[in-house]
């Protein structure tokens, strides 16, 4: 269907059915089948949906958490992406916003394509914000470069619950002030390469142990504590400037008026806080409605959908209901809601899609991985003569978590045998702490065998939140090099061998209990 008019044309010409279109953001998967396609392509046409927001496929993302379907690696999801992107503008009336997850670029939901430096990471570098912003704006351009328009991050969560199944490394790290000043970095390299932002996950899902895509997570405590810690961040950015705000599904008795109800369906969390308080005059976006901790609450089909948009949200993301939303909401939604929230959205669609396109400039991903290595390598216990003693003396060597050959493994000689001193490579299978990040009970027992018998140097290339599996205290030196990136391989071996400093500092507090396992 062609399109008839200009954006800064058409928002007039909107019937009122067509402006609460808008506000809906199904989800589009890059493996769909073609009958998938074809639903996606009516949706568009019939409904008049504003944005699509794509996963990988119906077997990841936020569709599989019980793990039930097989992810099957496709390495032309790029261009897949690319060519639905162009299939599904071509039927819309209006153009559509595209939007991803891409936290950590691309590779979250694309294969073969760059990968970034988790949050968490990110959180480590000391005095050097325009790394960080170098890393957003790089996002940025390949989100650009593959038709994306908008990138649902960062995340500004303060992760200060070493047990949180669903934030984790996803956060700067567990301090307020350095969350807001680390993300206000990353923001600044997006808005170079002019793709939008979403803050998330308000009021803030970083001091939770249940995962909401499952459950619906709860904080008890007093809006006071908020205001110090989770919502510090929140407050701080909108004040600078932000294109939109996502709610997360988790319930905060104190500042709503339910014990029970989730964020994304509190008024007075949206409505009250978020826009009065917060004064926050952009879009609110909700998290994915097909997660489980809201998804089950309304037999009625189109009912959250509504509960939604009530509450305050302009975007219904993951919107599984969208015929049915849409007529609920155009039949109990007041007048002036609707206007504003399409004023809201209307204005980020021009912002984005209006102008000229950008210039991409030089890009150099690899040169910008090994600075980022260098600034976040971080020493977390001990002092850089206690591996100088241990190289010096002679070491075993031993590695767990990967069973190959790394950067790291080829590049350490161990010429010892049955030596009191030992370097420990830790490769965490997972990043997140279920089912001890991946790790057998048998991988465990032999590192902490190792740290009770040997002179350990531990390098940790993975969460630092894998420590608390170890009796890490007991190592003469531990250093966490956070990813196993090649360059950030590199970077540790350099370490090792004196040539290099650990220039980073741990973004959370870790605990200093011994391992009981």
């Amino acid at each position: 269907m062609p399109r008839i008019l200009p954006l800064h044309q058409a928002k007039t010409a909107l019937t009122l059915r067509e402006k609460i279109g808008q506000f809906f953001m199904p989800a589009a998967f890059i493996n769909d089948t073609e009958e998938e396609i074809q639903t996606i392509e009516r949706l568009i046409i019939e409904q008049g949906i504003g944005s699509i927001c794509f996963f990988h496929s119906r077997a990841s993302a936020a569709t599989n958490y019980e793990g039930k379907k097989e992810v099957i690696y496709n390495t032309k999801s790029l261009e897949r992406l690319k060519a639905l992107i162009k299939r599904y503008q071509a039927v819309s009336k209006y153009p559509l916003l595209i939007a991803i997850d891409a936290e950590w670029g691309l590779a979250m939901r694309i294969e073969e394509t760059p990968q970034y430096p988790y949050a968490l990471t990110l959180g480590a570098i000391k005095n050097n914000d325009a790394l960080i912003t170098a890393v957003g704006e790089h996002i940025g351009y390949d989100c650009l470069n593959a038709g994306i328009h908008w990138n649902l991050c960062p995340a500004v969560d303060i992760n200060n619950n070493p047990e949180n199944p669903v934030i984790g490394y996803r956060s700067f790290g567990d301090k307020p002030e350095a969350v807001y000043k680390k993300a206000k970095a990353f923001i600044a390299g997006m808005d170079k390469s002019r793709v939008l932002n979403s803050i998330k996950h308000f009021p803030g899902h970083g001091d939770t142990a249940v995962d909401s895509h499952l459950g619906l997570p709860r904080i008890d405590k007093s809006k006071e504590e908020l205001l110090a810690n989770e919502l510090y961040p929140f407050k701080e950015l909108i004040k600078t400037g932000v294109d939109s705000v996502m709610v997360g599904h988790l319930a905060v008795p104190s500042i709503s008026d339910s014990t029970t109800r989730s964020s994304t369906l509190s008024k007075p969390i949206i409505t009250d806080l978020l826009r009065s308080e917060f004064e926050h005059s952009g879009v609110v976006i909700t998290d994915a409605l097909n997660m489980h901790s809201v998804s089950k609450l309304y037999d009625i089909k189109g009912q959250l959908e509504w509960e939604a948009f009530e509450a305050g949200n302009d975007v219904l993301c993951f919107a599984e209901h969208t015929v049915e939303g849409v007529e609920l909401i155009l039949k109990n939604a007041e007048h002036n809601q609707i206007e504003n929230s399409f004023d809201r959205f209307w204005s980020l669609k021009e912002k984005a899609l209006n102008g000229a396109e950008p210039e991409f400039g030089h890009y150099d991903y690899n040169g910008l991985m090994q600075q980022l290595a260098e600034a976040t390598l971080t020493l977390v216990k001990g002092q850089i003569s206690d591996i100088q003693n241990i190289r010096g003396t002679g070491f075993d060597f031993l590695q767990v978590g990967k069973k190959t050959e790394t950067t790291f493994s080829k590049n350490i000689t161990a010429p010892a045998s049955d030596n009191p001193n030992i370097v420990i490579a830790i490769f965490p299978p997972e990043m997140k702490p279920n089912d001890n990040f991946g790790f057998s009970e048998e991988e465990i027992d032999a590192i902490n065998t190792a740290l009770g018998s040997k002179n350990c140097v531990v390098y940790l290339f993975g969460n630092p939140y894998t420590l608390h599996l170890f009796n890490w205290h007991k190592a003469k030196s531990v250093v966490v090099a956070y990813q196993d990136f090649p360059a950030f391989q590199e970077n540790a071996v350099h370490h090792f061998y004196g040539k290099v400093a650990a220039n980073g500092l741990l973004p959370i507090t870790l605990n200093d209990r011994v391992h009981e396992g």
